[in-house]
This record gives C-alpha cells, structure tokens and sequence, in this order.
C-alpha cells in the first residue's frame, strides 16, 4: 500500500515577495493587487494591458493605471516591445531610452511658443501614484481619509481618485473632515463622480470652506436650495431632476429669501406661460422680482395689480397727448410778433 500527500491547489503555486505584504498591502487598492497577483500568475509570459483587462474583467485604463503603480514603485519595469518572429510582441529586459535627436540643437533663443507640457497651467498636475501611496504611508489622516471615501462612495477608489482627494486636501487646503463631509453630500444628491467632487470641492476652497463649522453651514444652505426647489417642481409639474445651477439659485431666492407661497409661484408660473407658450425660470424671476420690489406678496394683491396696470392702459391708449385746459387758457396771438402802431 502506498501513500501521498494531497497537495491539491498547491501543485501548482507562484512567489509572492515579502516587501509586497510588508509595505504594500495596505497602500495598494484592490484592482492594483488584482493586476499584480495576476502578472506574478503569468511571469515569463508576453502579455498585453488588454490581456489583463479580458482576464480580470476590468477596463483597460484601471489596468494601466495599476501597472503605473507597479512601475513607481519598483515592483515591475516598463519595458519596450520587441517583435518575435510571427509578429508576437515580447517584453524587452531593459527599459526603453530616449532616441538621440538627429539634428544639432540650435543656441539661438527661439520666438516659437513653448510646448504645451512646459506651459503654465492654471492647476497644478495631479501627483504620480508612488507620491499618494508615500503619503498615504507617512500620513495617518490621508489614509484614514483614503479608507472613508471608499466607505463612503461604495467602491474601490483608483489612483486617479486619490490623487484628486490628495490635491483637494494638499493644494486646495480641505481639511480631512471637509472632504468627507463634501463626498456624503455628493452621495446624497446622487452625483458621486469624482470630477464632480473635484470641481465642488475646488468651488468650497475658493469659498474659504475650510472648517467643520463652515461646511456644516454650507450644506444646511445647500439642504435648503434643495428643498427649495423640490417646492418649485412639485408647484409647477416639473418631472422629478436636478435643477441647473440657475434654476436652484432662482428656487432658493422665491422660496426662501422673498418668502414667496406656493400659491405665487404658481401665479407666477401661470403667467410666465400666458406670455411665452412655457416655462422659462429667467421670465419667472423677473415677475416674482417685481413683485417682491413692490410689495405684492398674495394672490389677491397680484391680481389687484393686474387689474389697475390693464386699466391704467387702456385709459393711456386713448388719453389725449395734450392738456386740453391748457390749450383753452392759451390765445393763439401770444406767440405772434408785436404789430406797429403807425404804418
């Protein structure tokens, strides 16, 4: 009778080297380990970004993105193609280098305009991956916040996400609990995309939002432009969206600055389709900005107005453009030449 040891799964094993787990393991995020255990999987092998992608159902961009991470931080080396016979592509060992330029370079200082990468830009570039994950290392707050917004936003967050909230909190000076604060509120109103997040969180640094205080202040005044326009929608039978940035501006001033009732806004509505065919909220702005000027804050005052303004036309339209009294005190000689006593 013989006996063996049932390796099972562990008859066919890959290296996985310690600096990985000791330093790594929780800097990387999940599609980035994903990406490397399956090139350790595949060592030896010539593969593309797009092989990568098919196997791990992933788009070929988080692919790339998760090499680059590789890349920075020494684990594998960008290397150049090599065609092998067949036209099969295989990773050369050594890092491509820069062709030598195949003219002389010129001393004489050039009028042409500088290339587009040495241009000054109007926000600085987003850090490389090897930066976030060194700060993220070195600072308990970025990877606490790093952690949350996962939480928060529901997925794994990518390096480019990252890099944003890393510049939100580095260059635009949001504290860690202003950024958290502000990716809940993205979550609430159902616009978690970060090139939302990035340009509203721009928008608060530029507000001087910096505290807890302020931000909390900020959303109640959010919260109320919000209500104020569900008020609007439900007033005058809009489907159910998110207003533009003018309409909410123009909900949050009839609701909650001119204190306007339902019944208004609906008047307001209402004539704002009598003279245009449908509804423009510029027209209905300028109604309710007139009437809130002079005063007219019920229905029966904005019909009273209606009634006198339609009056005081019609009496205009067939008034003389002359004072009749006037005339009649007035002799047509007046204005003639004195006459001469002796002829």
């Amino acid at each position: 009778m013989s006996f063996s040891i049932n390796l099972g799964h562990w008859n066919s094993v890959f290296a996985v080297p310690c600096s990985l787990v000791d330093q790594h393991i929780k800097l990387a995020g999940a599609a980035q380990l994903k990406v490397l255990l399956w090139v350790l999987r595949h060592a030896g092998e010539p593969f593309q970004t797009e092989d990568i992608a098919a196997a791990l159902n992933m788009h070929p961009a988080d692919v790339h993105d998760s090499m680059q991470y590789w890349v920075e931080t020494g684990f594998i080396i960008q290397a150049e193609d090599t065609l092998l016979p067949g036209g099969q592509k295989q990773s050369s060992p050594h890092a491509a280098q820069p062709a030598e330029p195949s003219v002389p370079v010129s001393t004489t200082p050039s009028t042409a305009a500088p290339p587009i990468h040495s241009r000054p830009l109007s926000r600085p570039q987003k850090p490389d991956n090897l930066f976030v994950a060194k700060r993220i290392q070195e600072d308990s707050d970025i990877a606490s916040m790093m952690q949350e917004a996962q939480m928060i936003l529901g997925k794994t967050i990518s390096n480019g996400d990252c890099a944003t909230l890393l510049m939100l909190h580095d260059n635009d000076g949001l504290p860690v609990d202003v950024i958290l604060m502000l990716l809940q509120y993205a979550v609430s109103i159902g616009k978690p995309s970060m090139k939302y997040i990035e340009k509203t969180g721009i928008s608060w640094a530029e507000e001087e939002i910096d505290t807890h205080q302020k931000a909390e202040h900020k959303l109640r005044m959010l919260g109320d432009m919000q209500k104020a326009w569900r008020i609007v929608e439900s007033v005058i039978g809009i489907d159910h969206r998110s207003p533009s940035t003018k309409e909410a501006e123009a909900a949050d001033r009839w609701v909650n600055q001119w204190s306007f009732s339902s019944a208004m806004i609906r008047l307001a509505y209402e004539r704002c389709v009598d003279a245009k065919g449908k509804y423009i909220a510029s027209y209905m702005d300028s109604i309710l900005k007139r009437w809130n000027h002079e005063g007219i804050q019920t229905v029966e005052q904005a019909q009273a107005e209606k009634r006198t303004g339609s009056r005081a036309r019609v009496e205009d339209r067939y008034s003389p453009s002359y004072n009749i009294e006037e005339y009649e005190r007035t002799s047509i000689f007046d204005d003639l030449p004195p006459m001469d006593k002796e002829k």
